[in-house]
This record gives C-alpha cells, sequence and structure tokens, in this order.
C-alpha cells in the first residue's frame, strides 16, 4: 500500500541520484582533464552549479517532507542522511571546480609527473562511484572496500608531500601538491557519505575507521 510520505521520498530519492551522476561526471572529467593538460574550467564550474541548484531543492523537499508527514524511524534516517549526502555530492563539485582552476591558474603542465596523481585519482574515481551506488542500492556490503580505498589515498598523501618539498620544479611540486590535496578530501567525503548510508540502513554510525586497520589491531594486542 503506497503511503502519503512515499511520493516524495521517491521524488528525493531520484534527486539524489541526479545529484549523483553530476558529482561523477564533475570529478572524473576534472581529473582526466588535469591529468591530459585541458581546460575545462567553464564545463566543471557548470556541472558544479547545477549540483549545488539540486542541493537547495533536495533541502526544500526534506524540509517540507518534514513539515508535512511523520517520518518513522527508517524513513527518518533516510531523509536526515539524504540531507548530509546532498551536502557531498556539492563538495564533490567543488573540489572538482578546483582542480580545473589549478590547471588554469599554473598554465601548461605538460612537463609534470602525474604517475603519483593517476595512482591516487583511480582510488578517488572508484570511491565516488561507489559511494553514489551504495545510496542508490542502500548497500553497504562493500564499505570494508570505501575504507581500504581511503586509507590508500590518505597514505599516498602523506608519503608523497615530503618528496614535494625537495622538488626543483616548484610550479610541478605545487601543483601535484594542492591536487593530492583535493583528492585526498574528496575520498574523506565519499568515506562520510559511506557512513551515511550505513546509518539509514543499520540505524547505527560504522566505527572509526582505525578500528579497522592493522596497526589498531597490534596495539590491542600488545596493550
Amino acid at each position: 500500500m503506497t503511503r502519503l510520505i512515499d511520493p516524495p521520498l521517491k521524488q528525493l530519492s531520484a534527486l539524489m541520484a541526479e545529484m549523483g551522476e553530476l558529482s561523477i561526471q564533475s570529478v572524473v572529467l576534472a581529473i582526466d582533464s588535469y591529468i591530459s593538460d585541458k581546460n575545462t574550467v567553464n564545463q566543471v564550474h557548470d556541472i558544479s552549479n547545477e549540483i549545488t541548484k539540486k542541493y537547495f531543492q533536495a533541502a526544500d523537499l526534506t524540509f517540507d517532507i518534514f513539515l508535512r508527514y511523520q517520518p518513522v524511524a527508517d524513513d527518518f534516517r533516510l531523509i536526515r542522511s539524504s540531507i548530509e549526502i546532498s551536502y557531498g555530492f556539492t563538495r564533490f563539485g567543488r573540489y572538482a571546480y578546483d582542480i580545473t582552476l589549478i590547471r588554469d591558474t599554473f598554465g601548461d603542465i605538460s612537463d609534470c609527473d602525474k604517475g603519483w596523481l593517476i595512482e591516487a585519482a583511480d582510488k578517488v574515481k572508484i570511491m565516488i562511484k561507489d559511494a553514489v551506488m551504495y545510496f542508490a542500492e542502500l548497500d553497504i556490503r562493500k564499505t570494508l572496500d570505501m575504507q581500504r580505498n581511503e586509507d590508500f589515498v590518505d597514505r599516498l598523501y602523506k608519503q608523497r608531500l615530503p618528496m614535494l618539498i625537495d622538488s626543483k620544479n616548484t610550479k610541478c611540486a605545487l601543483a601535484e601538491a594542492l591536487i593530492l590535496r583535493y583528492l585526498e578530501r574528496i575520498a574523506d567525503h565519499a568515506m562520510f557519505m559511506s557512513d551515511a548510508i550505513n546509518y539509514i540502513v543499520t540505524g547505527k554510525h560504522k566505527i572509526a575507521s582505525q578500528f579497522l586497520t592493522k596497526d589498531f589491531d597490534e596495539n590491542i594486542a600488545t596493550a
């Protein structure tokens, strides 16, 4: 039996799906254009703005749902988490735009070594696509994969930054440091979204990431 709240919830889910697809599009376009040394500032800017518009639409819709209906626990978790996740989508769009601005500001970066960036970027692309899929399907079975990818990006970021300090090519070093930082932030937001999805499904937030690491297990064993 269809409830009165079901149509607006369906509308909210469709709006979130649109934001998710735009987020994937913006980040992949920004990363690929930087690596291939192409200017896509205007394209990514337009996509980012579209995500922001849909974010405000989602916010208005969730507020309307709270006012008009009395969500039960499962619905409440979905609505609350949708607000958090939709904000995460806006951050994806913003970071994507920031990435394109680096290429636009620094000019020709064709001679810069992008090997480390490609490694991190590949993981970030996977994380964003997974985050969107997890929300669409409310699937938390691969949450550990998300955590491992986030840990990989974080480790690579921390490992690479000291190397850039000693770089003789200031432009390339600065550009790479900024890109790596944006990728690291995108990965963090994807991980946060994964936790929000876990809350929708289980009503609980996941344990902190350090509880899933080998180092933590070893610390407990030797405590």
